[in-house]
């Protein structure tokens, strides 16, 4: 570990701490239920993070959030959203480097990660359900809640680059 910083270990920590309040606690109400933000704060983590901290953040502080209500699944919801985020962390770099359109890079990023996320969890509930008929339930209110974590984590970055504070976060060197 010859580049952990207290920076990163804090940060980490914080955007840890951020999906856990979020996925617990920031519930946005639909006619049949409710999802809740984890997802937004999965993608931030990552693009902001990069790959192995915003990857710890967003897999451990989703699988944290889980044993305070849904123990069963905070060892899929693990391996689930570490998947996730690093797939939208690949795909971002790839197309930011490919296009230079950082917009489109957390757009497509952040849906193929909701994609694996959805489905993620469709093989993981197959594990407890009798039929994948049962588990299939699922995936669209995953891919909504998918969905709004990608617009709204699209929105929050939008804001941090305006605000140049995405700069301060992501510094190479601590002051």
């Amino acid at each position: 570990m010859r580049n952990f910083t207290t920076k990163k270990l804090v940060l980490t920590a914080l955007f840890m701490a951020l999906t856990i309040v979020a996925t617990m606690f920031i519930r946005v109400p639909l006619p049949l239920g409710y999802v809740n933000l984890g997802d937004a704060f999965v993608l931030l983590s990552v693009f902001i993070l990069g790959p192995i901290y915003g990857t710890i953040a967003a897999g451990v502080g989703s699988a944290l959030a889980d044993l305070f209500g849904y123990i069963t699944y905070a060892p899929g919801t693990l391996i689930i959203k570490t998947a996730m985020a690093i797939v939208a962390y690949l795909l971002y770099k790839l197309l930011l480097k490919a296009t230079k359109k950082t917009l489109l890079a957390e757009i497509v990023g952040g849906v193929a990660g909701a994609i694996i996320m959805a489905f993620g969890y469709f093989f993981y509930e197959t594990l407890f359900f009798e039929t994948a008929a049962v588990a299939i339930i699922n995936v669209p209110w995953n891919l909504v809640q998918g969905a709004i974590g990608v617009v709204i984590s699209t929105a929050v970055m939008r804001i941090l680059c305006a605000t140049k504070i995405i700069d301060k976060l992501q510094e190479k060197k601590e002051n």
